[in-house]
């Protein structure tokens, strides 16, 4: 019996472009759409288990911001990327998303966005922790200018995790190469059929 296709949820208020996005992905992945926020999480509900969303931030109702929140706070396990027309500011920084798009966006930069976020939930919590935090600062480095980055506590705190969380997985990796366990891993890998 084959595995299933990962499960995407895709949540736009406007019905169109959201079945667009949909048949984008559909020929890899099974999806699911939802037009506001309250049918975004009631769809979430009788799932049970979703592997990436696509969120719209500003929404009728419901926003994707409150979506977000109620995702987290519901101990969800799943990648979440922001797709929207709302341009980034600093408040982005205490937002629990993996990834942020501004529309337009394009067939490819769709299906790239989803196979990161599946990667990325391969990864330990340090890990996708790093890729979530080096995806705000790339977007705030793209609508800020240096003066008002630099300004930022906020962003200078970002900064300082990255640095963290980088020196960690730079450890973390001296020491897997280090281990002889390791490469045997590998060699055996290299031999298995």
């Amino acid at each position: 019996m084959s595995e299933q296709p990962p499960l995407v949820l895709v949540v736009e208020d406007e019905p169109d472009l959201a079945d667009l996005y949909a048949a984008w992905l559909s020929d890899e992945y099974r999806v699911l759409t939802a037009y506001g926020g309250q049918e975004a999480l009631d769809q979430i509900d009788e799932a049970g288990e979703v592997d990436a969303i696509l969120l719209d931030r500003r929404m009728p109702g419901l926003s994707g911001d409150e979506v977000l929140a109620a995702v987290r706070e519901r101990g969800i396990e799943c990648r979440v990327a922001m797709v929207t027309a709302v341009e980034p500011d600093f408040d982005i920084l205490k937002m629990g998303f993996d990834d942020y798009l501004v529309k337009p966006v394009t067939s490819d930069t769709l299906r790239e966005t989803v196979d990161g976020l599946l990667r990325r939930g391969e990864y330990d919590t340090d890990v996708q922790e790093l890729f979530s935090l080096t995806s705000k600062k790339a977007i705030l480095e793209t609508e800020k200018s240096a003066t008002e980055l630099a300004d930022n506590k906020e962003y200078q705190n970002l900064t300082e995790r990255i640095e963290e969380l980088r020196a960690k997985a730079d450890e973390s990796l001296e020491a897997a190469t280090e281990d002889d366990d390791f490469e045997r891993l590998f060699s055996e890998f290299d031999t298995k059929e």
